[in-house]
């Protein structure tokens, strides 16, 4: 009898892993944690309070002089290597889940553009490329680009102005996308531009061309729909599914419920923090004996896209606030709070994509009497492999990952 909640925030790394050069070699130096603290104080005078993600273990997850070394619960913590190519929230969360993203293509819109063009014109849609750049304006009115916040060539999406179109025809022009795409996410972006969209056309890295979709206004001014439409997997052995299918409850909050498929699971979108804390909790409080939910805090995310550092800050402080909310419901032995992230977003590292970092893993386990430090782990997949265990699945139920935490003696399947 557990109740397992994973909470993904979004973009939280805790340093540079070894090869975060290969695309761009400024990203060496990521650390989208420690930047944060630092900054804070350079423009504070004072340390960064968070005083739940202290306890759950974060100064063992990164070793930086405003966290406190020795976590005041009986956690497992330490951090985790990415697992998957890139930097991307739609592979770091198919990858927790148990699936082996390891083989994600990576490819820009400008070598597929014929395809793409062939495809839509095929659905009844007109083309054009944007004054001869590599991109395509569908109907007059939608943006077809590549993703200029991830890496390079990792995804491509489809854009419009909800002034002009129904993110139903984002949708449906997404959906012919993904049909011809080789690349691990189309994602389907609605919203409210300060101005025409094609100002907003600019140059990415490595020959990328796409809607600069901070710039653009569409995360500031409300009403932002998304939809990401990922590469085909084989769903069967992903934690989600296998828990569900073992007539477990499953609950997907926040952007956990656009980018994870479970036809059985609970979908509770969100984008506020304090409504997916909101929302996490109220999952919680009717949750059974044994339920799964997974929660994503993608506001920190969209902070570091946007460079700003004192908002990631206060998202990060109200993520550490709606953390303290859940842990008095997780008091049962074999109860879990699993808090990880899925990549990086340094807010100061001088441009608006993910990097690429190791993320932090703090396990929550009330029957402990100690804490104790995790090993890297070698993919976010031992996150997931780790929820199974814990949910009496077995630690070699899902596609890939190796649980962090080892059965106990007699415990049928609950992690020490």
């Amino acid at each position: 009898m557990s109740r397992v909640v994973i909470v993904v925030i979004d973009g939280f790394g805790v340093g540079a892993m070894p090869d975060a050069d290969t695309q761009r070699p400024g990203d060496a130096a990521a650390d989208t944690l420690g930047h944060l603290l630092d900054r804070h104080r350079a423009t504070t005078g004072r340390r960064l309070p968070l005083p739940t993600l202290e306890a759950l273990g974060l100064g063992l997850a990164h070793p930086h002089p405003d966290l406190p070394r020795e976590p005041s619960l009986p956690v497992a913590a330490g951090r985790a290597a990415l697992g998957y190519p890139g930097a991307d929230t739609y592979a770091g969360h198919q990858t927790m889940m148990g699936a082996d993203c390891s083989g994600v293509t990576v490819a820009r819109l400008a070598g597929h553009l014929d395809a793409v063009a062939v495809a839509l014109r095929a659905n009844g849609h007109g083309t054009d490329r944007l004054d001869g750049r590599p991109l395509l304006v569908v109907d007059g009115r939608i943006l077809v680009h590549d993703n200029l916040e991830a890496d390079p060539g990792v995804n491509w999406n489809v854009s419009g102005c909800l002034a002009d179109v129904s993110f139903a025809d984002v949708l449906r022009i997404a959906q012919v996308v993904r049909s011809v795409a080789p690349v691990a996410r189309v994602i389907a972006v609605g919203g409210h531009a300060d101005a025409p969209l094609p100002a907003y056309v600019r140059e990415g890295a490595l020959g990328t061309v796409g809607l600069d979709t901070p710039a653009s206004g569409f995360y500031r001014n409300g009403g932002l729909a998304v939809q990401h439409l990922g590469a085909p997997l084989d769903r069967g052995r992903r934690l989600p599914e296998l828990v569900a299918g073992a007539g477990v409850p499953v609950t997907l909050v926040g952007k956990a419920a656009e980018v994870l498929a479970c036809d059985a699971a609970v979908r509770r979108p969100a984008v506020a923090t304090t409504d997916v804390f909101a929302l996490t909790l109220d999952a919680l409080r009717r949750a059974p004996g044994t339920a799964l939910i997974v929660s994503n805090v993608q506001e920190t995310d969209l902070a570091g896209h946007q460079q700003d550092a004192p908002r990631y800050a206060a998202v990060l402080r109200r993520t550490d606030t709606g953390l303290s909310t859940l842990l008095p419901l997780l008091s049962s032995p074999g109860d879990r709070l699993i808090v990880t992230g899925d990549h990086g977003n340094d807010p100061v590292i001088g441009h608006a994509c993910h990097t690429r970092e190791y993320v932090p893993v703090l396990i929550h386990r009330p029957e402990a009497v100690r804490p104790h430090r995790l090993p890297t782990a070698r993919t976010l997949a031992d996150v997931g492999a780790t929820a199974a265990v814990a949910l009496g699945l077995g630690g070699a139920a899902l596609g890939s990952g190796t649980p962090l935490l080892r059965p106990a003696a007699g415990s049928a399947g609950v992690p020490t």
